[in-house]
């Protein structure tokens, strides 16, 4: 006797938590699809209760979640999504992370210190997921915190993209506000016709956080508007600071460009009272009409985010996208 066989119709779900909805909605619209309705609340005592209201057995599931302030609450809810999936015979689960939180605690500076990075994968494998899609990682190496695929998506493209467009007819200059970020300015030089490096010298006191003074501009900047590019802003400080020393150093002008606006406390007003000419910033984190200002541009990342999205449902290729920006 010969069994039946039925043909399997993949699935594909996305689901958002609450910490940044808009660009949850921005990437079902790209996809042209819908948000699964999802009922999530805390009770008296800050615990978070998640309960997703269609089912997601056998589907290929996308949970969004940005990990902005209060970050250890929607982290937490983030997990919570996850392993309710995971009950729920969700087939596969993919973390969609614009923003990784714990991102700068990748490795051990001093004794006795936590590697929250590498917890952080750990903790997201342990609730349930097959799969992680991030935004610009602080540190490449946080890729190989997570057992199983981690696509590793860059803003770079859409940053660029818009330098060039609005400045590329400018005489140029690619800064990296640290040593340590050279590699990423030099991609940014190939994209903007290769202009000129510099990267500012400065030093850092790892026991206060936030805190760097920027000593010296390293290369040639005199003249040249400077894109000053690194991958997130948090209170300005450091950002600032740069921006001032390539004034004093005899640029011509600044615009600085990153992928995640986390401006803490003073960060608007010191990047609105900066030298900068326009602060470029993409909304993988959200950023509330108080923390806006006039020189700030937000360029959106649902796109990138979408078509990655589309290519891991379709077992396609993500690394696709970034040879085709080349």
């Amino acid at each position: 006797m010969t069994g039946l066989t039925r043909p399997t119709e993949k699935n594909l779900m996305i689901l958002s938590g609450r910490a940044h909805p808009s660009l949850a909605q921005e990437i079902t619209r790209c996809l042209d699809i819908e948000l699964v309705p999802t009922t999530a609340y805390e009770f008296a005592n800050s615990e978070i209760y998640v309960r997703f209201e269609e089912s997601v057995r056998g589907s290929d599931v996308f949970v969004v979640q940005s990990h902005t302030a209060p970050i250890n609450e929607w982290i937490m809810e983030h997990l919570i999504m996850v392993d309710a999936l995971k009950r729920a015979s969700a087939k596969r689960i993919t973390v969609v992370l614009p923003f990784y939180g714990y991102a700068r605690q990748d490795k051990k500076h001093r004794g006795r210190e936590p590697i929250s990075a590498r917890l952080m994968a750990d903790l997201f494998k342990a609730a349930g997921a097959d799969r992680l899609i991030c935004v610009d990682l602080h540190t490449a190496q946080i890729q190989g915190f997570f057992d199983g695929p981690v696509d590793h998506l860059q803003a770079m493209p859409i940053l660029s993209g818009y330098v060039h467009e609005n400045y590329g007819d400018e005489h140029l200059a690619v800064v990296s506000p640290d040593a340590g970020r050279i590699k990423v300015a030099e991609q940014w030089s190939k994209r903007l016709d290769g202009a000129p490096l510099a990267f500012i010298h400065k030093t850092r006191d790892s026991s206060r956080p936030n805190h760097s003074h920027a000593n010296r501009v390293v290369g040639e900047v005199e003249g040249r508007l400077c894109i000053l590019v690194d991958d997130m802003i948090d209170s300005g400080g450091t950002i600032c600071q740069a921006a001032d020393a390539l004034m004093a150093a005899g640029a011509g002008g600044v615009v600085i460009a990153a992928t995640h606006a986390i401006f803490s406390d003073p960060a608007t007003q010191r990047l609105r009272d900066s030298v900068a000419r326009e602060v470029v910033v993409t909304n993988t984190l959200p950023i509330p009409s108080e923390r806006q200002f006039a020189k700030l541009t937000v360029l959106s990342i649902a796109p990138l985010i979408s078509q990655a999205i589309h290519e891991v449902f379709d077992d396609g290729s993500v690394t696709s996208l970034f040879d085709a920006a080349e």
